[in-house]
């Protein structure tokens, strides 16, 4: 436990009111770290929401329709070059993946012819070849259209008759997917390059695409708990709660005794702790606080000698002896206070059993206490 003379004399002035300071801190400080610790700070940050994604992937197949390098009938899939003989038709199958079996969805199936030159399209031409809106089961939206490749080449060498010499004829395959989810609602543009020539044709690249759409929204979001904003509360109601239990726990303390000690430890360096005679020096000089004493020490160059059995504090200069007592006069510091005992007559500060008269008669045969020859032979 702390042991300091001005926190005793701050105990001793405040203690009641320090005891309650303490404690109320301690209180609003174990609240503060609960309501810190029940209410974690949020943040507000942005957030994809509603994701949905869309996709469309297209196969190709063509059926044998004549004996060859194939038999008649068979079914050639995704081949990397169809024989226009053998397989006239070329059948595209385009399935669209959707976030929900309510969405509604589109395919439209094109045939465009563009005329270029110099890598610029000047003219251009677009046939339909069929527009259809599938089912959507388990997700999937799929339908197929099958293209008279024979007839795409017959229409490519008429153009190319009217554009000789003026520019080059393409033919390109484009399926526009339109779709509607509910949420969202776009499309999705397929093309790719048909190559077409007297024997054989091809697509250039795939026909595939996929979309994802969402939403941005702001969102609150909790974090963690201060941990050095609770850490601190709690040392604070901690060191509030434990001052005021110290504070209890040292109990009443004497005022004056404490200022006592804290004039003891502010003049320790001026004190020395001794034992006064009561014969010593001729005049006797009753001084009113320590702090005077130790002035007439400084003055004197002289030490003030604490007598703790009398409770005296004495500064001896010669002949004559400044003393500060908290028992009053020089001679009362010789004999310690005697307590009343049961019995005793108010006024007379003994008591009449035969012990308090038998020392009461030691006492009188005492000498006179301004006589120091008598002490001397004592």
């Amino acid at each position: 436990m702390i042991e300091h003379p001005r926190l005793d004399l701050l105990i001793a002035e405040h203690g009641r009111t320090l005891t309650v300071v303490l404690v109320v801190i301690g209180v609003l400080a174990v609240v503060a770290t609960g309501w810190v610790a029940a209410t974690p700070p949020t943040s507000t940050t942005t957030e994809e929401v509603d994701r949905e994604s869309v996709a469309t992937e297209t196969t190709t197949s063509a059926i044998v329709v004549e004996d060859g390098p194939w038999d008649e009938g068979t079914e050639l899939e995704d081949n990397p070059v169809y024989v226009l003989s053998a397989t006239p038709g070329l059948t595209l199958t385009s399935e669209t993946s959707v976030p929900t079996d309510e969405t509604t969805v589109t395919h439209d199936v094109r045939i465009r012819y563009e005329a270029e030159r110099d890598g610029s399209v000047f003219w251009e031409e677009t046939e339909q070849q069929s527009r259809t809106s599938p089912a959507v089961e388990d997700g999937v939206a799929s339908s197929e259209t099958t293209i008279d490749v024979e007839a795409v080449r017959d229409r490519q060498t008429e153009l190319e008759a009217e554009f000789d010499g003026v520019g080059t004829i393409a033919t390109v395959l484009e399926i526009v997917v339109e779709y509607d989810t509910g949420t969202y609602s776009d499309e999705q543009v397929l093309t790719t390059p048909l190559q077409v020539t007297e024997e054989a044709y091809w697509l250039e690249g795939s026909l595939a695409d996929s979309k994802e759409h969402s939403q941005t929204a702001r969102i609150e979001v909790q974090e963690s708990p201060n941990v050095a904003v609770i850490a601190g509360f709690s040392l604070v109601a901690a060191l509030a709660l434990a001052g005021a239990a110290i504070v209890v726990a040292r109990g009443p303390i004497d005022v004056e005794t404490v200022r006592r000690s804290i004039h003891e430890h502010r003049y320790a360096e001026w004190i020395s702790r001794g034992s006064i005679p009561m014969w010593v020096g001729d005049y006797h000089v009753a001084l009113d606080t320590l702090e005077d004493v130790v002035d007439v020490a400084i003055d004197t160059n002289e030490r003030v000698v604490h007598d703790e059995q009398r409770g005296l504090f004495a500064v001896v200069n010669g002949e004559v002896v400044y003393y500060y007592a908290e028992r009053g006069q020089w001679e009362k510091t010789a004999w310690p206070e005697l307590e009343l005992g049961e019995g005793s007559s108010p006024g007379d500060g003994f008591d009449d059993s035969p012990a308090a008269s038998t020392l009461r008669d030691d006492l009188d045969d005492l000498p006179d206490p301004d006589d120091d020859d008598a002490w001397k032979q004592i």
